[in-house]
């Protein structure tokens, strides 16, 4: 089976998502801010974060061919999974409308809470009511139509969602807490111009450290999910 791993920063992979993946019996290829014909037929389409915004497609104009990638994928009923601003390109492919978010920034490491709807799913049932997680976005989405939803936060309702066989993540269960201390060490001088404190955000990675396991076990139920998926193909 291949998953195309769609990503748009060298330092945004697919992190913990990569060996769960692997260990359910897929192939990775990593497409770098660039579309292939032949990934509209993927078994799985991922698609990672990045710091543009999905209204920004006319300056990026990968954009645009993943979303109509998206947008075919899902007519067809391919599953999908999007994370961070793969989770807006899904959510817009979908027809929702994408937007930097009135509650500002939403950066470091806190819970979302499942939604009841959530834990009745296969793939998110067995966890808590909340989970600890890093969040890193800006932007947010209206409710994607035909979706449910699966996760929110106090700043921001639309967290996660599933539509058909596709999941999207607003957040990144696939972050490690090292990982995420790259990411705060690289956008240093970015956070601080976002009025954010870094070494307070700094000292809430050993909590993400902490939630890893669990974070893990979810990641390899979505990915035994795609797989039972593409084996019904």
């Amino acid at each position: 089976m291949r998953a195309v791993v769609f990503q748009h920063e060298e330092h945004e992979g697919p992190g913990l998502l990569g060996p769960a993946l692997e260990a359910a019996g897929f192939s990775l290829v990593t497409r770098f801010r660039s579309v292939r014909r032949e990934d509209v037929s993927a078994d799985l389409v991922v698609v990672m974060g990045g710091p543009m915004g999905v209204y920004e497609a006319d300056q990026h104009p990968f954009l645009h061919e993943e979303q109509s990638l998206l947008t075919e994928r899902l007519a067809n009923e391919l599953p999908c999974l999007g994370i961070c601003l793969g989770a807006q390109l899904l959510a817009s492919a979908a027809g929702a409308e994408v937007f930097p978010g009135k509650n500002g920034f939403e950066v470091g490491v806190a819970p979302v809470r499942w939604t009841q709807d959530a834990l009745k799913d296969p793939v998110i049932g067995p966890a808590r009511p909340k989970s600890v997680v890093a969040h890193w976005h800006g932007d947010t989405y209206k409710p994607v139509s035909g979706a449910t939803l699966l996760a929110s936060t106090d700043r921001y309702t639309q967290q996660a969602f599933r539509l058909g066989t596709s999941y999207a993540f607003q957040f990144h269960p696939e972050l490690t807490a090292a990982e995420m201390g790259r990411w705060l060490d690289l956008e240093t001088e970015d956070l601080k111009q976002r009025g954010k404190d870094v070494q307070e955000l700094k000292s809430q990675l050993p909590k993400l450290k902490a939630a890893e396991a669990e974070n893990t076990e979810l990641l390899h139920r979505l990915a035994h999910h795609f797989a039972r998926v593409a084996g019904g193909r």
